[in-house]
């Protein structure tokens, strides 16, 4: 009864790549699953600021879909970058968010420097647009960076409490960095997987109004759809139910926080599943 209770309140997947190959032609089907799972939305978040483009027309196409502009780390070295595209997007009102950027150690391209050159240049220009009223939250990727990273974050004019760390990947020291800087954080499938007991860990120790989940879909999908390609935006539904159980919460409970800290951070909300929907469940 606690799921088919929390679909009464819709969900939204607050990380996927829906402008990504393995969804092309097919965005509405890819939602409608989403729904029958009480996942009734969805942010889809840019890797450069030419995909930017594309993420804001499908958020236009879609009501409740929405976007975020900016350029992943591992995408760093595909420029030229046109950071004139950040401060346009910001100003449409489905754009919610500046993003993913970061750093990412785990590879050896793009080069660092050029890493944390674009870091720079997007950082400069978020505060730019912040101070021109466009305070949009920033989406961070950071992939075994966080001693190279948290200190550039904190010595920028942005607010501690607009960041989320999305796909944690980290362990419970990690996460500690986190909250102690100040940020949210976001757990995709990968804390459902028996691997990563350690990012299991960290879960626990995030306080329940700066916690989200996501999927990053494609990529990653939850048990119990480990290892299916493409991962789904509708399985954030199965990763919010492993970690209202790990924390001890029902999933109503749960979902219900999650919901309210997504609406807090990016201002959005998602709609309530239909009726059919819940009969569906039921």
């Amino acid at each position: 009864m606690e799921g088919i209770a929390a679909l009464y309140s819709g969900v939204i997947d607050t990380h996927c790549h829906l402008t990504f190959p393995d969804y092309a032609g097919r965005i509405d089907e890819v939602l409608a699953d989403a729904a029958s799972l009480g996942v009734t939305g969805a942010i889809s978040i840019a890797t450069t600021t030419k995909d930017s483009l594309d993420t804001l027309r499908l958020a236009r196409e879609h009501e409740q879909v929405w976007c975020s502009v900016g350029v992943h780390p591992l995408y760093s070295d595909k420029g030229p970058h046109d950071w004139n595209v950040l401060r346009e997007h910001a100003k449409d009102p489905k754009c919610v968010a500046f993003g993913e950027l970061g750093l990412d150690n785990h590879y050896d391209k793009p080069p660092k420097p050029i890493q944390h050159t674009v870091l720079a240049e997007q950082l400069a220009t978020i505060e730019s647009c912040w101070d021109d009223g466009l305070k949009l939250p920033i989406v961070i990727h950071c992939r075994k960076a966080f001693e190279d990273l948290i200190p550039i974050l904190k010595s920028s004019k942005l607010d501690a409490d607009r960041f989320v760390f999305h796909c944690f990947t980290g362990n419970p020291d990690e996460a500690r960095m986190v909250l102690d800087f100040g940020a949210s954080i976001s757990f995709t499938g990968v804390v459902t997987y028996s691997n990563a007991k350690e990012v299991a860990q960290a879960a626990l120790l995030v306080p329940s109004n700066r916690i989200m989940v996501e999927t990053d879909a494609p990529f990653l999908s939850p048990d119990p759809m480990r290892g299916k390609r493409p991962c789904l935006p509708g399985y954030a539904r199965y990763t919010a139910e492993y970690l209202a159980k790990i924390r001890g919460v029902s999933f109503a409970e749960f979902h219900e926080q999650i919901d309210a800290n997504t609406e807090s951070f990016y201002g959005i909300t998602a709609t309530k599943p239909t009726a059919q929907t819940l009969e569906s469940v039921l």
